[in-house]
C-alpha cells in the first residue's frame, strides 16, 4: 500500500514531518491479565506529559498554541482540536486513562510521553492508498458511535482513501470504518509533527513506539518519516 502526503499539505506546513510505522501480523486481542501493564504504561505517559503543560493557564502552553495555530490555517469543524490537546487536557484535569486495546494503549502512552498527536489505522480496511491532503468536501465519514454521516468540509485537512475520509482535521477524529480493533492484524501508526522541534521529538517517539510494539507483540515495525522532500512511501 502507498501512503502519500499531498502537496497542499506541505504548502501549509513546509517543516512538517509525518512519521509512519507499519506493523503486520498482530494479535491485538485484549488479555485482561495484561491490564495492569497497560494501565502502568498509560500512567507513566500521563506523568511524562506534565512536562509539556507547566503553565496553569492550559491554553497558553506551547504544545497547545502550536496546534491551535496549525488548525487555524485550514477549514475545520467548529470546536475541533488536535488529539494531543484532548489528551493533555485530561492530564491537566487529573483524569486517568484506562486500557482500550494493546495497540491503542501503546500509541496513547507514546502520544502522552512526547506530547505529539498519534493515531493508527487498520490497513486491511483502507481502500486503495492512504492520503493526507485537502478535502474536496463531502467525503463520507462516520466517527465512532455516530448514527449519521459527518462528511468532510471543503479545504479541510484530512486523511482519506478511495472510500472516503479516514481521519478529519489531521488526527482530530477518526472513522469507525478503519479504526484499530481487537481484530486488527495489520496496522499503520502515525505521529504528526508540524515544525522542527516537534519533528525531533517525533524521531525519538517513533523509536519508543517501535520498541514497545516489539516488546509486546514480538514484531518489529518498519518506520518511515515523510517530509516535503520525501512525501510518500510504500508499506
Amino acid at each position: 500500500m502507498k501512503i502519500t502526503v499531498e502537496n497542499e499539505f506541505w504548502e501549509l506546513f513546509p517543516q512538517a514531518q509525518i512519521s509512519i510505522m507499519a506493523v503486520k501480523g498482530l494479535d491485538n486481542r485484549v488479555d485482561e491479565s495484561k491490564d495492569p501493564y497497560f494501565k502502568s504504561l498509560l500512567d507513566k505517559g500521563a506523568k511524562r506529559a506534565e512536562d509539556f503543560i507547566p503553565d496553569e493557564n492550559f491554553t497558553q502552553n506551547e504544545v497547545i498554541q502550536d496546534w491551535r495555530q496549525a488548525f487555524s490555517q485550514f477549514k475545520t469543524k467548529k470546536g475541533a482540536r488536535s488529539s494531543i490537546e484532548a489528551l493533555l487536557k485530561r492530564v491537566s484535569q487529573g483524569r486517568e486513562f484506562n486500557p482500550i486495546n494493546p495497540l491503542v494503549d501503546i500509541y496513547n502512552s507514546v502520544s502522552l510521553s512526547y506530547a505529539l498527536p498519534c493515531g493508527g489505522e487498520d490497513l486491511d480496511k483502507i481502500e486503495g492508498g492512504l492520503h493526507l491532503g485537502k478535502a474536496k468536501g463531502g467525503e463520507p465519514f462516520f466517527p465512532l458511535g455516530a448514527e449519521s454521516d459527518a462528511p468532510a468540509l471543503p479545504e479541510e485537512i484530512i486523511y482519506y482513501d478511495d472510500e472516503g475520509a479516514v481521519c478529519r482535521c489531521l488526527n482530530w477524529r477518526e472513522a469507525q470504518r478503519t479504526m484499530l480493533t481487537e481484530e486488527t492484524q495489520d496496522a499503520v501508526l502515525v505521529i504528526e509533527a508540524i515544525n522542527g522541534e516537534q519533528a525531533a521529538r517525533a524521531q525519538a517517539a517513533m523509536k519508543e513506539l517501535q520498541s514497545l510494539v516489539q516488546e509486546y507483540f514480538a514484531i518489529k515495525g518498519e518506520i518511515t518519516h515523510l517530509t516535503a522532500e520525501s512525501p510518500s512511501a510504500d508499506i
